[in-house]
């Protein structure tokens, strides 16, 4: 029994009379001591007694007034958030973050750990909070691409961020479209410096491949040529001009490869480094009407029951991120397939239609709700009412 202890024992006894100066004292002690578990208990005990509860919690206590329920779930909160700083502090991230999920202060765990670095050592429980637990999706896929390679990162993300929110895969792709363009840049600067003389500073991919006819006519390759198609399809959530211009020059990368390595995609993406040249130029606006008229061709032509709504969806997708919100609508209802549930569709038409401006937002908004009354879907239609502030008629 240390020193140290005994003080804390005696210092406690000196307050016998007084239990809140006594759970003070311990309280302090906690905190002096960077002992954030010991902490986090005497702090609970320390609200218990404030409401006038037993220290100890016990398994048949007395239902609470709700207001006591109140003050008690906030103040174990607060203890939450002074543990697991703490123990974010002290390098401990998994454990911290135990602590502070209860408080869903997100934005305080990624301070905190924006402060440390990544390590051999605290790798496995850094990826866990960063990337699955989403504090801070960039830095925690960037660290799996800096120690895992491009592969597993590729699996890692049709795995794991698949199902997430936009926002948590954007984070993702850009991480891995930035890591393999700039790794293929530098790999065909080398290439070319090798047979003639080097590639300006200021020359893109696209153009390094386009004023060397010779780059990739010998059938070969300068990386994986998967990691190259599945980043080209993975950066399709992207939206800043620059990511879209990175996604397209792959594009024009893939396009110049031997026709064993352009392997087909998914509807409406089978011929697939064109279908996504096209894609990508959409959406920096280059050759916009030509290659709309491409995808809704496939949106008109490709069988639903057999390749799923992707192409009707990817034609929706494509008005809608150029600003064409109405014919985004009106498509997405011409085409939905009679047995496509109105549930799968209507969330995603009270999104784009939020987007028209007033006053012709309305016309959107009325489209939707005679979908709705079409396909006697009750509840989407009070949903785009209430997202409409429109009144039945």
């Amino acid at each position: 029994m240390t020193t140290a202890n005994l003080n804390i024992f005696d210092r406690l006894s000196n307050h016998r009379g007084s239990p809140t100066e006594m759970l003070d004292e311990m309280v302090a002690h906690f905190r002096d001591a960077r002992s954030p578990m010991e902490l986090f208990e005497s702090l609970k005990m320390r609200i218990r007694d404030k409401l006038g509860l037993p220290l100890v919690s016990s398994e048949n206590e007395p239902s609470r007034p709700e207001d006591v329920e109140r003050q008690l779930e906030v103040g174990l909160l607060d203890a939450c958030r002074e543990a697991g700083m703490m123990l974010i502090e002290d390098g401990r991230v998994g454990e911290g973050w135990m602590y502070l999920r209860p408080t869903g202060d997100t934005n305080l765990a990624k301070e905190l750990i924006s402060k440390l670095e990544i390590t051999e050592e605290n790798y496995e429980d850094m990826i866990q909070v960063l990337l699955h637990e989403g504090i801070d999706v960039a830095r925690g896929y960037q660290a799996v691409l800096d120690q895992q390679g491009t592969c597993n990162s590729i699996t890692l993300y049709e795995q794991a961020l698949n199902n997430r929110s936009k926002t948590d895969q954007r984070a993702a792709a850009r991480c891995l479209l930035n890591h393999l363009h700039s790794e293929l840049c530098e790999l065909v600067r080398g290439d070319i410096a090798r047979r003639e003389p080097p590639a300006g500073d200021d020359e893109t991919l696209a153009e390094m491949i386009e004023k060397r006819r010779w780059i990739l006519s010998d059938g070969g390759y300068h990386l994986d040529t998967t990691h190259l198609s599945s980043t080209v399809r993975i950066a399709t959530v992207l939206e800043d001009k620059d990511s879209l211009r990175k996604a397209w020059e792959l594009t024009q990368y893939g396009r110049r490869l031997h026709h064993q390595f352009q392997y087909p995609g998914d509807e409406p993406f089978v011929d697939f480094y064109p279908a996504y040249t096209a894609f990508y130029a959409i959406l920096l606006g280059e050759n916009v009407d030509a290659g709309l008229k491409v995808f809704e061709r496939k949106a008109r032509s490709v069988d639903t029951t057999e390749h799923g709504t992707a192409a009707v969806e990817t034609y929706v997708d494509l008005l809608d991120r150029i600003g064409r919100h109405q014919e985004a609508i009106d498509i997405a209802i011409e085409l939905a397939p009679n047995n496509l549930p109105p549930q799968r569709i209507v969330p995603m038409l009270i999104e784009i239609a939020s987007r028209i401006p007033e006053p012709t937002s309305q016309h959107g908004w009325q489209s939707i709700l005679e979908y709705c009354r079409k396909h006697n879907d009750i509840l989407g239609y009070a949903a785009v009412l209430h997202a409409s502030g429109t009144s039945a008629s």
